[in-house]
């Protein structure tokens, strides 16, 4: 067993109660540990229930509370249900696969998730958590719940919350945990079908330790037995159903339109992008068969689909970068608690999201070993051992790699993910004339992935002090905008870390400087570009069919649909028409074009017109009888839904020359949206309209990052209430753009500040961000 926990760091000391994924095999989890030593396992007179005990009094206190509320209600039902211990499980897989593996289980049976959500309150405020107990498959999504019990932003509870109500960790709790005084106190929401169905449902049995075996009847008669006057069990709205409205609830400012697409289908994405935008995202990758759910919260797997747009990318960028005398590498992902905490500064920036290795095996490590969140700590030790003159200089390593930065907020596919793919850089040079050179070269390689390759307009430019990365001298970065939200997304930064890294409190990575002889400390930069660019291009080109894909990265560019059959259609002329289909994807894919011929049974052309459109496909070639007799092929295109027919004849130039059309389109249709969005503001009183108006603003700015403070914190309590699943209101500094040509020039000493009145230095971009 390998255990993992997330948390700040704070020198050598670790917190009593820390956050720790567990892993079993293959299974990775995240569990809550009261105290650095493993606790004993326990038997108990009063509770037949073997579990795993903290030491400390008032966890023993809290678990035996628990144990009895689990009595209670248990006598209550006048059952006896069968009951098995097993090693503690920290999540629904490893669970699964303990119980099916006990010789006493039953053979067949569901598991019940009993999840705890807290909204959004006032910090003075007393929680009202809304607790959902559920069947395992059912859809229990926190923005759906929210809306049906008017309840602004569901996060799953903290473990202090879990403890202050039931006396459990999420891994122990159950149904059975909520008695009457409790069940007052909270919102109870209960999956209906779980009262009809005649399976045979597993619970914890106050511990992850242990479970029990009952009816869905039994689950519901005892919370059925804990209602009061004032306190009813709330049924959970099956997903995409009208939600029943709950108690009292507030006044909406305005009605919101129905996110659901008229005579949508189980096979279509079903929700508009102008109205559920979050909604839409998720069903689009799903839909075109982008990625799957992972086990493990906030991890995702990326499919076929997804990974070769990954692998476009990493054709091009390779190669480019392979001009400029850049060679891959590769460094371990584990990085040493002295090491990564050497550099003060870098390491707070990251200090929230790290994850660390505290066991292996029955073991503490003598010292926590963290998993990367990025490489300079982990590389630069060893460059200054292999930089030793300035002819090893300029020394520029990247490395294909994965991340983990454990985010707790909201995570989102590609967007905010607690492991990413990317591409991380790190170079050293003799000058900083050198590194600056390099740092705006590979920004620039960044932008042509985003606008070649993508089709996705970025704006270069700089970040503000406040916004560079940790430890560095200065940041570049593209800053990307989502129209549909009206935010901006950084899409890629390429770092100058100056001679912060090198100096001899942190790595001592030096040379004699051949003009002078003196010592002389490297100038180091980082860069890095991640999987989040697939999510900004599915944001940017997506619409109400699905996915949109640009045809560089595009893994099939063209399909070819066989149509026209019917069941007068004989087995002769189909077979032909196939052939005719399979032909020409031949042909394409002998002039390199991605071209697959969709010669599915079973299928109608509809069906297919619409998997194939759902899934981005820049262009469809269709035949039929009528156009196999004029030699023709009808082309339609998945950007703008135009047809076309085109003569057989020629074909590969003609779908080639379409193809960079296509292309071309899908870029400047993007650019003129964003720069549509960039308004020009010098007025205050402008700011927070423009902004709710979603766009993103130019402003002269003084360029103080109390000023930068300020105008986060002014536009975000003035701006109209935002989806309870957005992120803050507030407006923050994007990107100084280095093209300032598209404003009118700054004037010293007379163009002021919007923020605060002072001299302006610059025009920059603020707005609302991912």
């Amino acid at each position: 067993m390998l255990a993992v926990r997330s948390a700040r760091v704070k020198g050598a000391a670790a917190a009593r109660i820390s956050r720790r994924i567990v892993c079993y095999g293959n299974q990775i989890s995240i569990r809550r540990f009261e105290s650095r030593t493993f606790p004993a396992r326990i038997h108990s007179a009063s509770c037949p229930f073997p579990r795993f005990h903290s030491t400390s009094s008032s966890t023993s206190s809290t678990t035996t509370m628990a144990d009895a509320k689990l009595a209670q209600a248990l006598s209550g039902l006048s059952i006896s249900p069968a009951t098995i211990a097993h090693e503690p499980t920290t999540s629904p897989a490893q669970w699964k696969e303990v119980i099916a593996a006990h010789a006493d289980a039953p053979k067949d049976f569901e598991l019940i998730k009993t999840l705890v959500y807290k909204p959004k309150t006032a910090k003075s405020a007393t929680p009202i958590p809304v607790v959902v107990i559920a069947r395992e498959a059912t859809e229990t999504n926190s923005g759906a719940i929210g809306k049906q019990l008017n309840l602004k932003e569901l996060r799953l509870a903290a473990g202090e919350l879990l403890q202050e109500f039931f006396g459990l960790d999420k891994d122990s709790l159950s149904p059975f945990a909520i008695d009457k005084d409790g069940f007052s106190k909270i919102v109870t929401v209960i999956d209906p079908s779980i009262a009809d169905s005649t399976s045979t449902f597993a619970l914890h049995a106050s511990s992850s330790s242990s479970t029990i075996f009952v009816s869905g009847k039994d689950i519901v008669s005892h919370l059925k037995s804990l209602e009061s006057e004032e306190t009813k069990l709330q049924e959970l709205a099956a997903a995409g159903a009208a939600a029943p409205a709950a108690p009292a609830p507030k006044a909406a400012p305005k009605e919101k339109e129905d996110a659901k697409i008229d005579g949508a289908v189980q096979i279509a994405i079903g929700v508009k992008k102008e109205v559920d935008f979050a909604s839409w995202y998720t069903n689009v990758l799903i839909k075109a068969d982008m990625l799957d759910y992972y086990s493990v919260s906030g991890c995702y797997i990326l499919k076929p689909w997804s990974y070769s747009i990954w692998e476009e990318i990493q054709t091009w960028f390779n190669k480019e970068i392979k001009k400029l005398g850049v060679q891959n590498s590769y460094f371990p992902m584990f990085i040493s608690q002295s090491v990564l905490e050497r550099e003060k500064e870098h390491i707070e920036g990251f200090s929230p999201e790290v994850a660390w290795v505290t066991r292996a095996g029955q073991s503490d490590l003598e010292e926590p070993i963290a998993i990367r969140p990025t490489s300079e700590t982990s590389m630069y030790p060893y460059y200054a051992k292999w930089i030793r003159s300035h002819r090893d200089l300029p020394l520029k390593l990247n490395q294909w790699n994965s991340v983990v930065r454990w985010e707790f907020k909201n995570p989102q596919p590609f967007l905010r993910t607690r492991e990413f793919l990317w591409q991380e850089g790190h170079t050293a040079f003799l000058t900083k004339e050198e590194a600056d050179v390099e740092v705006r070269q590979i920004l620039d390689l960044y932008r042509k992935v985003y606008e070649d390759l993508l089709a996705v307009p970025v704006i270069p430019g700089v970040k503000s002090e406040k916004e560079k990365f940790a430890g560095g001298l200065y940041t570049t970065t593209l800053e990307g905008f989502i129209s549909t939200s009206g935010r901006g997304i950084q899409a890629a930064t390429s770092h100058c870390l100056g001679q912060n890294f090198s100096r001899p409190e942190m790595f001592n990575i030096f040379v004699e400087d051949p003009q002078d002889h003196s010592k002389s400390y490297v100038w180091q930069n980082s860069w890095g570009l991640s999987t989040r660019a697939i999510g900004v291009m599915v944001m940017v080109h997506g619409d109400n069919q699905g996915l949109v894909l640009p045809p560089r990265v595009a893994s099939i560019q063209a399909v070819v649909v066989p149509c026209g059959i019917t069941a007068k259609t004989t087995e002769e002329q189909r077979t032909k028409i196939n052939e005719e289909c399979e032909a020409l994807a031949q042909k394409l894919r002998d002039a390199d074009i991605r071209a697959k011929a969709d010669l599915r049974e079973g299928y109608t052309p509809g069906y297919k017109f619409n998997d194939w459109e759902q899934k981005g496909v820049p262009l469809r070639l269709e035949i039929g009888p009528q156009d196999m007799k004029k030699n023709q092929t009808l082309a339609v295109r998945r950007d703008n839904g135009s047809k076309t027919p085109l003569p057989l004849g020629g074909i590969e130039s003609t779908i080639t020359e379409l193809l960079k059309t296509i292309q071309n389109d899908m870029f400047t249709t993007a650019r003129d949206n964003y720069w549509s969005h960039v308004k020009t503001i010098t007025q205050w009183e402008d700011v927070v309209p423009a902004l709710d108006s979603k766009n993103i603003i130019a402003i002269p700015w003084c360029e103080a990052e109390k000023c930068e403070d300020d105008i986060k914190d002014r536009s975000g309590r003035a701006a109209e209430p935002q989806d309870e699943r957005a992120p803050s209101a507030g407006a923050k500094s994007l990107c100084i753009p280095f093209d300032q040509s598209h404003w009118p020039a700054i004037e010293a000493g007379k163009t002021k500040c919007v923020g605060c009145g002072s001299d302006a230095k610059r025009w920059t971009l603020f707005g609302r961000s991912y």
